[in-house]
């Protein structure tokens, strides 16, 4: 390799540093050269006698750098340098350096722990942080302490905390490079908040093709907004437009890397694979729209969605560097100048946010029954742990003690997530394993068979398509179909063969049965708590057996179906959309998950017509599948449900009498909580049930039986208590007695005909000493004064009272000193009737 970069510098030191220790870490800026440089230097050394394995975070990005390293050594690919990815891979027995994707490496180290002839293991790019990247590093580092000593492991970045990464590996040496300096110059246009983003980019190319030379890269959340970007874009001529994702056919990323080979300026419209590991010919502007399409896994969903959101301060700098690989270039940010600093640092590590459920079924695998028992840079959250346990043990792939079951052995020998793996295992027993293997790819790779939701039209499209990336994912769906052993009964040749499961016993056929069924079928082993009924008569809305809503383009052809089996959604997961489903009936559910549908009888109680309402209803999780009323419903099941109704709704439904509202409030004025509204609702269960004997309504109660409940508990001696502190009446000298209001706004207060009191030289008080509040009225019950001072009364305002008095009720006495007289409630003539009688 003739070329010369930055990297050849350092590479002596690496080379000693590896010879006196096993690890090391190299921090390289971009464009130095370490992805196509450093393998190629270890196989002279002598410890290096068998195989280095380089980790690429992408598939493009590997297949790209075996490419090179080849061409640099005037070699085919699959010579000495080759590389593997899932659907692709070009290697012989020759092969020295292999560029492996971090999922296949760790694969192949939970195959074979010790790395049989491997020699090094070179992580490139690994400040992504990507759960397989930091996974990969953790089983490399325990089995370099358990097994192999002797292998090399070196992390690799341009922009890694050289200093946490050699702690983790022992303290490693960490060689530092410089890298090719070209001027970049930074533009910053903004970007309105009400344009598209599509309109905006497009409108920034065409600017940059205006004022300065060379390719544009431009980087866009995702493959939709670079297809509307590069339909605004399609009329400029002399310039070859290119895609560059993920989902595209390995030619046409070739395509995208490459120069023009008619030598026009390019413009390449990518998403984030472009940020790292790659070089792209010709390329000296990028546009940079400022945001990154991530996958952010929803724990209380359960489900992993993409979320659009702001591309963090290093990766608009990888972004921006695209642009001077190769000389001098300009970097177009449609943000302000001062909104980079508001930009997040970094990309959170995936192992922070991701669902682990795939990390911790390898790591019992491993014998780590605890992933936190590694050596990570960020261990596992706790949380994300225990979500993650709980799911593979539903999925039978862990058993009580957390070792893995035969079943969860078969899942982790396939090279598909838990739930995937799960389906095709299950699948493959039931004779769907070509459909669920086909199902397994269409949901790993975007864009096979299009991009409608319907999985099942796209499976159609997918096996009549041509081209190398559709045929390279069947050919991978043959082989994961051949992984799983044949089903008992079927001969070699007819594995899928069936058109629904022999061991599914699905009743009668419907109308709408075909191979939609199998796919319906497969997609619902995986992810039961997904299956949905349509709640609406435009197929809008969802609900699932999981109890998560989702949603529905009504235009599409799924929405005329009454369930769904669905696979992927977007977006919040109260009303998810559905990105993709197949359908079934309602037949095929009930045989399907024959063992999850559970009949219950529910007694419940309904406020609104104070009555109660037994139903027995078939269920799948959170979707009813049928109802109907109940008459069996036993008395408990009843009290049960009156007693969850007051529980739930309230004290107020219960038919209180006025004597029993007055003694709670008689025991709340004397500070004794006993029947206060929480109190009674803790011990509900103590002295309400009593009550509901026979009963089938609340307002069946007797109001005596509640004021005799609430007298229970107070007790005797609290009821004296009660009496002594917060009297129920007072009694006037005239023998009569009255209520006394405790809830008065003027506090404790009984009305008193005013003529009850002659004779009182004191005023009332009760148990605790506050003055009664007396409302005195006249002989006809009007009003006359109130009054917390009776003595004050009689010396002050009452000779004007009587003397009104006199005028109105002349039948009856009005003394001039009423302390002195007595306390009559008759008349004068009625009073000296009684006087001469005695």
């Amino acid at each position: 390799m003739s070329e010369s970069l930055p990297i050849h510098a350092v590479l002596p030191q690496l080379l000693a540093a590896l010879r006196e220790s096993s690890n090391a870490v190299l921090v390289a800026p971009p464009g130095a050269g370490k992805t196509t440089a450093v393998a190629p230097a270890l196989l002279g050394e002598g410890w290096c006698t068998g195989e280095v394995l380089l980790l690429s975070p992408r598939r493009l990005a590997a297949r790209a750098a075996a490419e090179r390293m080849a061409a640099l050594a005037g070699e085919p690919v699959g010579r000495t340098f080759g590389y593997a990815a899932r659907m692709d891979s070009r290697r012989s027995a020759e092969t020295r350096v292999t560029v492996v994707t971090e999922g296949i490496f760790v694969n192949r180290v939970q195959a074979d722990p010790e790395l049989a002839g491997v020699s090094a293991v070179l992580f490139d790019e690994v400040h992504e942080r990507s759960l397989d990247s930091d996974f990969g590093l953790a089983l490399a580092l325990d089995a370099q302490a358990a097994l192999r000593p002797d292998l090399r492991l070196v992390a690799m970045s341009a922009t890694l905390d050289g200093a946490r990464f050699s702690g983790l590996m022992g303290n490693a040496p960490v060689i530092e490079s410089e890298g090719r300096s070209h001027p970049l110059e930074l533009r910053y246009l903004g970007r309105a908040a009400e344009a598209r983003i599509e309109d905006s980019i497009a409108a920034a190319v065409r600017t940059a093709l205006r004022e300065a030379e060379g390719g544009v890269l431009a980087f866009l959340p995702g493959v939709a907004e670079i297809e509307r970007t590069a339909e605004r874009l399609g009329d400029i001529a002399g310039v070859a437009l290119h895609r560059l994702h993920g989902s595209l056919d390995p030619a046409a990323q070739r395509a995208a890397i490459a120069p023009d080979p008619e030598g026009r300026r390019k413009i390449v419209l990518a998403t984030s694979i472009a940020e790292t590991s790659l070089t792209l010919d010709g390329i000296r502007i990028v546009v940079d729209s400022g945001l990154a399409r991530r996958p952010r896994y929803d724990r209380a969903a359960g489900m992993t969605r993409l979320v659009t959101e702001r591309a963090s301060q290093a990766s608009v700098t990888q972004r921006a560097g695209r642009a001077a690989r190769q000389g001098s270039g300009i970097a177009y940010r449609l943000w302000e100048e001062a909104a980079t600093a508001g930009l997040p640092r970094f990309d959170p590590p995936e192992i922070l946010e991701a669902d682990l459920s795939a990390l911790l079924l390898d790591c019992a695998l491993w014998g780590v029954a605890d992933p936190r028992n590694l050596q990570w840079l960020d261990p596992p959250p706790e949380a994300a742990i225990s979500e993650a346990r709980r799911r593979l043990g539903s999925l039978e792939a862990l058993d009580a003690d957390g070792r893995p079951t035969p079943h969860g052995k078969a899942i982790a020998r396939l090279p598909l997530p838990p739930r995937l793996g799960h389906m095709l295992v299950r699948a493959g027993e039931m004779g769907l394993a070509r459909t669920a293997a086909q199902v397994a790819v269409l949901l790993g790779e975007r864009g096979l068979g299009g991009n409608d939701p319907d999985l099942e039209l796209r499976l159609r499209r997918w096996r009549s398509e041509r081209g190398q990336r559709a045929e390279g994912a069947r050919k991978l769906a043959e082989r994961w179909a051949r992984l799983l052993p044949l089903p008992s009964g079927e001969r070699a040749g007819e594995r899928g063969s069936a058109t629904h499961s022999p061991l599914v016993p699905l009743s009668q056929p419907s109308p709408q049965r075909g191979e939609g069924f199998e796919a319906a079928i497969c997609v619902a082993l995986a992810f039961p708590d997904r299956i949905a009924r349509r709640r609406d008569a435009s197929g809008e809305t969802w609900a699932s057996a999981g109890g998560r809503g989702f949603r529905l383009d009504p235009a599409s052809s799924l929405a005329r179906a009454e369930w769904l089996a669905v696979a992927e959604t977007q977006g919040m997961a109260s009303g998810a959309r559905i990105l993709s489903a197949a359908q079934m009936d309602a037949a095929t559910v009930e045989s399907l998950f024959a063992d999850r549908i559970e009949t219950r009888r529910t007694v419940s109680f309904d406020p609104a017509t104070g009555r109660i309402e037994a139903l027995r209803e078939r269920r799948l999780g959170a979707i009813r599948l049928s109802s109907g009323s109940d008459s069996a419903a036993s008395p408990a099941e009843i009290e049960a449900a009156l007693l969850e109704g007051v529980r739930a709704h309230g004290l107020a439904l219960l038919p209180w009498s006025e004597t029993a509202r007055a003694l709670r409030t008689r025991a709340a004025y004397a500070g004794n909580d006993a029947l206060s509204g929480e109190a009674l609702l803790t011990a509900l269960d103590d002295w309400l049930p009593p009550l509901l004997a026979g009963k089938r309504r609340l307002d069946a109660i007797a109001p005596e039986g509640l004021t005799q409940a609430l007298q229970n508990l107070l007790g005797w001696d609290g009821q004296k208590t009660l009496d002594r502190l917060a009297p129920a009446r007072f009694e006037t000298p005239a023998g009569s007695t009255h209520p006394i209001d405790y809830e008065a706004e003027g506090g404790p207060t009984a009305e008193v005909r005013v003529q009850a009191l002659f004779g009182l030289d004191r005023h009332p008080l009760l148990g605790d000493g506050t003055p009664l509040v007396l409302s005195l009225t006249s002989p006809a019950g009007r009003p006359i004064q109130t009054t917390r001072d009776l003595p004050g009364f009689w010396k002050g305002s009452w000779t004007a009272v009587a003397k009104e008095m006199r005028g109105r009720y002349p039948k009856h006495p009005w003394p001039d000193d009423p302390a002195a007289a007595s306390a009559t409630l008759r008349t004068k003539k009625a009073d000296a009737r009684n006087a001469s009688a005695r």
